[in-house]
């Protein structure tokens, strides 16, 4: 009797995530619109020819979408100095331009059909697969937003975030600590400007100075890219080594001090985390150990599931920049 109730209630449980999973679809515009997937990585295809700087940024642009009100575009209106996207917790992200690009070419062919937060989550993986890293199904079938704030950004995970604090942000996301270590790995691909480095450089807290988590060896080439009272427009590659291939050597550079941002190193003051980290290099991980290409997959696919709408939840905007 109490393995039957067990069973019942694993079914259950089965089928409550099914549901909530189930929200979006892998193939879902297969009918309504079929070359939908393809006209977007064309798109970012022909963009990311254009810049390399074109597949980190549309991977930050589907970050930064899903963790103010969830996966629903609400980060590409633009309708004011109160628009999202003006967030100071959103510096640096961009790839609206190729955004809009895909969604007037599936206008043009299927008006009305795919959503603006599909289109980010799909050129988010396209950007992936062209900077190296795995292929993978984008569930779709999400509507977008109608609301669009700069007050509804001010809780997006910071690069001075301590490793608590980058915790608790993405648990109220649903997402836990291997998320959070897998999801910051995005990092491997990209360049930062210096403006972000100038307090792990030279004021870190407490006792001023230089975050004791740089190694020696790393300092002074930080330091000579960065100098104080330097330009802050200059940047500099996140993943020291390999800024252009996306791969795990980014956390090797964690676990060796050459993590460039500040949140990324926090990575290793955690034992939880450190642990996720350390997971990908045991002398047996070649074999045994877990896949990063397979785990990051599960996570973002993980993360774009966040707060998605879904059917008369929202809409499907005629353009990414404005409501209906």
């Amino acid at each position: 009797m109490g393995f039957a109730f067990l069973f019942q209630l694993l079914l259950l449980s089965a089928f409550s995530i099914g549901v909530s999973k189930g929200q979006l679809s892998v193939g879902f515009y297969a009918n309504t619109c079929p070359n939908a997937e393809s006209i977007v990585s064309s798109v970012v295809r022909n963009a990311a020819q254009s810049s390399s700087n074109i597949p980190p940024v549309l991977l930050m642009l589907h970050f930064h979408d899903c963790f103010v009100e969830g996966c629903d575009g609400s980060i590409l209106i633009e309708n004011g100095p109160n628009a999202e996207r003006h967030a100071f917790g959103h510096q640096g992200v961009g790839g609206f331009e190729v955004i809009e690009q895909a969604k007037a070419q599936l206008e043009a062919t299927c008006p009305g059909v795919v959503s603006c937060a599909d289109i980010v989550a799909l050129a988010a993986r396209d950007a992936i697969v062209l900077a190296n890293g795995p292929s993978y199904d984008v569930p779709t079938g999400r509507r977008d937003g109608r609301v669009s704030d700069v007050s509804l950004a001010a809780n997006v995970p910071d690069v001075s975030d301590s490793i608590q604090l980058l915790k608790d942000k993405f648990r109220q996301k649903g997402l836990s600590e291997k998320d959070l270590v897998l999801l910051n790995s995005a990092h491997t691909i990209g360049t930062t400007a210096c403006f972000f480095m100038t307090k792990r450089l030279y004021n870190f807290s407490p006792g001023g100075g230089s975050d004791p988590a740089i190694s020696p060896d790393f300092l002074p080439e930080l330091k000579s890219v960065c100098p104080q009272n330097g330009d802050d427009n200059v940047r500099l590659p996140m993943d020291r080594g390999s800024e252009k291939s996306f791969d795990k050597l980014i956390m090797e550079n964690v676990r060796n001090g050459f993590a460039v941002l500040e949140s990324d190193a926090r990575l290793y003051d955690d034992d939880t985390t450190m642990m996720v980290v350390d997971s990908y290099f045991g002398f047996l991980s070649p074999i045994f150990g877990p896949s990063f290409e397979e785990d990051f997959v599960d996570s973002i696919v993980k993360m774009g599931q966040i707060g998605v709408k879904t059917g008369s939840k929202g809409e499907t905007r005629r353009v990414c920049t404005a409501f209906n």
